[in-house]
Formats: C-alpha cells, sequence, structure tokens
C-alpha cells in the first residue's frame, strides 16, 4: 500500500497521543497536526476506511495492528535519522527534529538499513526515544517526569519529550542531558520551580519544563 505523507504524518499523531496521552481524541489530533477539527474528522474516518485505524465519534481513533505497524515504521525512520544527523552529520540535537520531520517519508528501506549498520544498531535517538526495531517492536521506557520525583533522591535523564528549539539549547547549556545524573532538591508548591542538581551544579528549572523530562 504506497501511502500519503499526511496518511503517515496522522498515523504518527495517533501513536504518540495514545502513547503519551492515553488517547488520541479528534481535538488532540487536529492541535497536534495544526489542522482544522473538520479537516482531522475527514482523515480520520478515510483511514478507519483503509482499516488503519478504528474510529468512533466523541471518542477518536485508535491504531489498528496495520495502522501501528506503519507509525512505528515512521518513528524508526525520525529516529534514525536524527541520530545520524547529530553524529554524522554534525548537527545540534536542537536542530535534527525538523530536518527528520522532512526526510522520515522518504528514504527507502535500504537507506534505513544502512544507517541502522552504520550506527550500530542504536536503540535511542538523541532525546532519549527509544527506537523502534526492524520488526516494530518498542521498549517499554520505565521512567517518569521529573517534576513527580522525589526530593533528595538521585535520578538519571532518560528523555526529554518537548522538541521545542530554545528548550533544547537552554537543557544542553546547563548540562541537563539524556544519561546524566540529577537530583532533586525541592519543588516549591502550587506546580512552582524545581531545584535540581546537575551533576552537582544548582539549577532552578520551571514546572513546565520539569513535566517533559523524564528519568529513570
Amino acid at each position: 500500500m504506497v501511502l500519503s505523507q499526511a496518511v503517515e504524518d496522522y498515523l504518527k499523531a495517533i501513536y504518540t497521543l495514545e502513547t503519551d496521552q492515553k488517547g488520541a481524541s479528534t481535538t488532540k489530533i487536529a492541535d497536534s497536526l495544526d489542522v482544522s477539527s473538520a479537516s482531522a474528522t475527514n482523515m480520520i474516518k478515510r483511514l478507519d476506511q483503509m482499516g488503519l485505524v478504528d474510529y468512533e465519534s466523541y471518542k477518536g481513533a485508535r491504531l489498528t495492528d496495520s495502522g501501528k505497524k506503519i507509525a512505528l515504521e515512521i518513528i524508526r525512520h525520525h529516529r534514525l535519522l536524527e541520530l545520524y544527523l547529530l553524529e554524522v552529520m554534525g548537527y545540534s540535537w536542537d536542530e535534527v527534529h525538523d530536518e527528520a520531520e522532512k526526510l522520515e517519508h522518504h528514504i527507502s528501506e535500504r537507506f534505513e538499513d544502512k544507517i541502522a549498520q552504520l550506527l550500530d544498531d542504536p536503540t535511542h535517538d538523541p532525546h532519549g526515544d527509544p527506537i523502534p526495531t526492524k520488526d516494530g517492536l518498542i521498549p517499554e521506557m520505565d521512567a517518569e517526569p521529573l517534576v513527580d520525583g522525589e526530593t533528595d533522591r538521585e535520578y538519571i535523564v532518560s528523555r526529554v519529550k518537548d522538541q521545542d528549539p530554545e528548550l533544547l539549547r537552554y537543557l544542553e547549556k546547563i548540562g541537563l542531558l539524556p544519561g546524566i545524573k540529577v537530583k532533586i532538591m525541592k519543588k516549591a508548591p502550587f506546580d512552582g520551580p524545581v531545584t535540581i542538581l546537575v551533576e552537582n551544579d544548582e539549577q532552578v528549572i520551571g514546572n513546565d519544563v520539569a513535566k517533559n523530562i523524564f528519568v529513570a
């Protein structure tokens, strides 16, 4: 089945919403792809007819096995490309997401295999997200948002969820990257800032930022 880029974008968005927000309502899908609710509804109905999603009015969409397989293939392309752009092409980690978005629909399976081989079959992208296997398997991530962690306890940063380039540049500046050790010192009440030690360097980050950094 030859699929359009728009179809692949919808399947990837639905997978991400199902994974990160436990559900893909029409409104969430529309917001994620920056389209109108009417456009999203029309496409979701089309995907339902194609057997790629199960759609119920007022409940949203859920990927079928076929839809999930395609979504994971596109996500594999994207995350392999991000790592390739970083490690081979010399891009910074705040630049790779947008470039990979442009390229993910256009690489062949052979090119995908070559990238994976060149990178020694990596398991995670530069932001800590797991890379689906060639067989469409993706490991469960045993991580929680930094904002939910316990004070006076050390963690390892496993993933940065937000792809905003400005935020990524800031996190890189303060050293808050995947694989780095952090310790939660203090959490202000009423969704206030979080004080942490980043490799023994004290930093204060906003609550919204702490929600998008996952630790284990």
